[in-house]
């Protein structure tokens, strides 16, 4: 009997999004994303911890920055070894605002890739989607770098990534979900917000049938789940980076799952084109509260975790 998560694999691309790349071989994705929460968690697993020991070992002169872009791919190399596909790895979220710290970053990330005889074609780069942040990812797409763009929230930040031609995008659905139930507050009703009444469903909905509309070749990677609901909702969407634990919940479910977008569909529908220039998506992110906060409050938790990675990196020399 076929389950949800082989049912969801012949519609969509099924990202693992972890550090743990024994979960990640145990469910066997095409891809897996990383960011600077997982990357720490993962260090603080005694099944890892080795790895930041032999990071440090081998790099004995290398600054602290230097030693976490090691580990950062270090653990995208050993995620290479069990998925056939991917890994996105996250330049720090403290550049997310400053575009030529941000392409040094990538540059080096993607050498230190090479080093590790890395097919670069297989790392995405993953960068916040601020204005800072399109314009790095622009910049390295030209130079044959591929970018994923994180903590997207709105339209107006997918289509100044399309106008950019990176090469992924991974607009949050648990994220935005958050934001609005805590909004309502006691008048929040899940069951009428579930499934395609999601806001954040709504949201990855509404950016699947603008680029498939317009022909945009970037890839759509819906992301940050609350529920499996909210995947079976977007069935159909180009990629989606799940956490194990909700893999495991498709795996053991063996009720039918249905295609729900259809870029054929979305070819017909009526919807306006935008054009943006910097101007115009700092006023339209600006005009968008929850995509606002959400965007500040997702960078700051990075930053926040990326120094405790920092904090653990120094203890541990």
């Amino acid at each position: 009997m076929t389950n949800q998560l082989e049912s969801l694999a012949t519609y969509t691309t099924i990202v693992a999004d972890t550090g743990d790349f024994e979960a990640i071989s145990k469910l066997q994705p095409t891809d897996a994303t990383t960011n600077p929460s997982l990357i720490l968690k993962a260090t603080q697993d005694e099944r890892y911890r080795p790895l930041l020991t032999e990071v440090i070992k081998k790099h004995p002169d290398a600054n602290t920055e230097e030693l976490l872009d090691h580990l950062l791919v270090l653990f995208g190399s050993k995620i290479l070894e069990v998925v056939p596909g991917r890994v996105s790895t996250e330049v720090d979220a403290r550049l997310s605002f400053d575009s030529s710290a941000t392409v040094r970053r990538a540059r080096r990330l993607t050498e230190l890739y090479k080093a590790a005889g890395i097919d670069t074609q297989r790392v995405l780069i993953k960068i916040a989607a601020t204005w800072e942040g399109i314009q790095a990812a622009q910049q390295l797409e030209q130079e044959g770098i591929h970018c994923n763009l994180t903590l997207l929230f709105s339209l107006p930040q997918a289509v100044a990534c399309a106008q950019a031609n990176v090469k992924l995008i991974s607009p949050f659905v648990g994220r935005i979900y958050d934001w609005h139930k805590k909004q309502a507050g006691a008048d929040w009703d899940e069951s009428a917000k579930s499934g395609p009444n999601d806001p954040g469903v709504q949201s990855v909905t509404t950016i699947f049938n603008y680029y498939k509309k317009f022909g945009i070749s970037t890839e759509i990677m819906g992301a940050s789940f609350r529920n499996i609901g909210q995947i079976q909702a977007l069935a159909g969407c180009d990629l989606l980076t799940i956490s194990p634990d909700l893999l495991q919940q498709l795996s053991d479910n063996n009720d039918p799952l249905a295609q729900t977008l259809d870029a054929k569909q979305a070819q017909s529908m009526d919807i306006d084109e935008l054009t943006l220039d910097e101007a115009s998506f700092r006023f339209l992110l600006n005009e968008d509260a929850m995509a606002t906060e959400k965007l500040a409050e997702g960078i700051r938790n990075f930053v926040a975790d990326a120094i405790k990675l920092d904090k653990l990196i120094e203890s541990a020399r």
